[in-house]
């Protein structure tokens, strides 16, 4: 399957990146597939930690994206 590069750069889909295929009534969804939080004790409360590293996070420029949303609509 080819996603144009500005769909894969917007939702940092990198090579090999592993993607999860879902359809309904509306549509066919692609969701990139990420590693999810461990949660660590820290006190008395438990905190969710990346289970990534910062380096290898997608950036992701939630301002523009809302932005991008509101724009598409008259």
């Amino acid at each position: 399957m080819v996603i144009p590069a500005p769909i894969r750069e917007k939702a940092g889909l990198s090579p090999g990146a592993e993607i999860e295929v879902t359809a309904d009534d509306a549509g066919v969804r692609l969701e990139r597939v990420a590693p999810g939080p461990r949660l660590v004790k820290i006190g008395r409360r438990r905190v969710a930690r990346p289970t990534v590293s910062a380096d290898t996070r997608p950036q992701v420029d939630i301002a523009a994206i809302v932005e991008d949303e509101r724009n598409r609509w008259p």
